[in-house]
């Protein structure tokens, strides 16, 4: 498994990528209101990376998906396609997902929102689904095994009786969209990845209000739930540091520090 560790400029590059990612999440925030569809969402996160961040949507085109950013509302679990036809109500959670690519280098990162007035179950489903993410990002620093990660997020998860999705996982980033190493979201054999200071890649636990199992779509690409259950998923892309890590995704509304130092 060839992971590859970021040099100092590589580094400063993705921190640009990752806060131009972070940048639109800011700004499409007070347009996550009932009424708006999630077609139009979409024309104003491209309009936003293309016109204002002179950048590149990752997304737009990649292996044929139509759109600049995934949007998934409700029981769509990933890689929802927007449209003028879906139309936000009371009470949806939206995961709205970017990657932009800015100087060949990317930053990839997703967060949830909640349309109008939130119901108990979206809204604490969300809330455990970014502490799971929390977790596992204070837990990096080099000379950890990746699958420390996973361990503590399906443990956490499943504590508050939801459950953590199999197929999709974190992955390496930085000219790539996706490079090694897969970074699951549950324990798992990791084939003895230790972290080194360097590696740059996304955690973005995808949580189930009820069973983890998933169905793909006819279109290909939407991924819903099995059980029809609400699911939430939150995404940052980090560097591992001499002694924790630095989020290049961070946002304003982030409750957690940009650097995370961990000295145990």
């Amino acid at each position: 498994m060839a992971i590859s560790i970021k040099t100092p400029e590589e580094i400063e590059k993705m921190r640009v990528a990752g806060r131009l990612a972070a940048e639109v999440l800011e700004m499409i925030a007070p347009h996550v209101v009932p009424g708006v569809t999630t077609g139009e969402l979409d024309r104003l996160c491209h309009q936003h990376i293309t016109e204002k961040q002179q950048a590149i949507s990752a997304c737009l085109g990649y292996h044929g998906f139509p759109k600049s950013v995934c949007i998934s509302v409700n029981e769509v679990v990933c890689h929802g396609i927007p449209s003028d036809d879906r139309v936000l109500k009371d009470g949806d959670i939206v995961n709205v997902d970017v990657t932009v690519i800015k100087d060949e280098y990317h930053g990839d990162t997703s967060k949830m929102f909640i349309v109008g007035k939130p119901t108990i179950q979206g809204e604490r489903l969300c809330r455990v689904t970014q502490e799971s993410l929390y977790i596992a990002l204070r837990l990096v620093k080099p000379g950890i095994r990746l699958r420390e990660l996973g361990r503590a997020i399906q443990k956490y998860v499943e504590a508050q009786d939801f459950s953590v999705v199999r197929e999709y996982c974190g992955h390496g980033i930085g000219k790539g969209f996706h490079e090694e190493p897969q970074v699951l979201h549950y324990d798992a054999d990791d084939s003895g990845v230790v972290l080194q200071a360097g590696m740059t890649f996304t955690v973005e636990p995808m949580v189930n209000a009820g069973d983890y199992r998933i169905r793909t779509m006819k279109d290909g690409w939407t991924v819903k739930t099995k059980d029809r259950s609400l699911s939430a998923q939150y995404e940052h892309t980090i560097v591992v540091t001499e002694n924790g890590c630095e989020i290049l995704t961070l946002r304003a509304d982030d409750t957690i520090p940009a650097v995370l130092e961990n000295n145990a």
